[in-house]
């Protein structure tokens, strides 16, 4: 992990080599879990869903830093987590919370050149394995990537709630989190991006996607879910208690 943080700056000076850094959007309301909390806070296996979620990252020895980026009014953000950083620059939508999340790295004289690892707070059931798996593929790349996995179904397009056709499945893949690019060249796709409002950004490789790049595709696990809905929170349950 990185060496403590001193008092004029909240990250550590930068070193020469690149290094890994995660960094988790932390600012959503969570209005489609249904719930009175924002879903990262919401109770799964005794612990708060982002809990989870950071205890993972921690168990992977190539991250250099965790920081999380939260709304400014977060009131459920506990004082303290070892070995976690937070920011309270969230803002109104995901792809601008990371943004102001990667700023906030750039300020801090992180060089554009270390990798940025942007992972979702709601998939608490990544693992530090595939977390490793992602930055062993992608640590040589020239593009960087992220955690997908084929397409197991079926996929139908749809007409007014009626199948209108079926979707050749192949060579499609469900994008997951982490993604991983290199700090300057993300922050300047997003730079981009946000000029239109972040419109048809729906995730970090899709704004490195329209500057002509092709992110990498690893392939991760079907567990793997971003829990969105209801029954998701039950589904999480059940998979973190097998593994303990």
């Amino acid at each position: 992990m990185a060496p403590p943080m001193s008092a004029a700056s909240p990250f550590p000076a930068p070193p020469s080599l690149p290094r890994c850094h995660a960094l988790l959007p932390c600012a959503g309301t969570g209005s489609r879990a249904g719930a009175p909390l924002p879903k990262q806070y919401q109770p799964v296996a005794g612990r708060p869903l982002v809990q989870h979620t950071l205890a993972a990252l921690r168990g992977v020895p190539r991250l250099d830093r965790i920081v999380v980026v939260l709304a400014p009014d977060d009131a459920h953000w506990p004082a303290d987590i070892d070995g976690v950083q937070a920011l309270r620059r969230g803002g109104a939508t995901r792809a601008e919370t990371v943004f102001n999340g990667l700023r906030a790295l750039r300020e801090a004289g992180v060089p554009d050149t270390d990798w940025v690892l942007v992972h979702d707070a709601a998939r608490c059931l990544v693992t530090p394995e595939e977390v490793t798996a992602l930055i062993e593929a992608c640590a040589g790349d020239p593009v960087g990537g992220l955690l997908a996995l084929p397409l197991p179904d079926t996929l139908k397009d749809e007409v007014d709630g009626r199948v209108a056709r079926t979707i050749e499945r192949r060579h499609k893949w469900l994008a997951q989190t982490p993604q991983m690019f290199r700090l300057g060249e993300l922050l300047d796709a997003l730079s981009e991006a946000r000029a239109t409002g972040f419109e048809g950004i729906t995730d970090e490789a899709s704004a490195i996607e329209r500057t002509g790049r092709r992110p990498r595709l690893v392939e991760g696990r079907a567990s793997n879910i971003k829990v969105t809905y209801p029954h998701d929170f039950a589904l999480a349950e059940a998979i973190l208690r097998s593994r303990t």
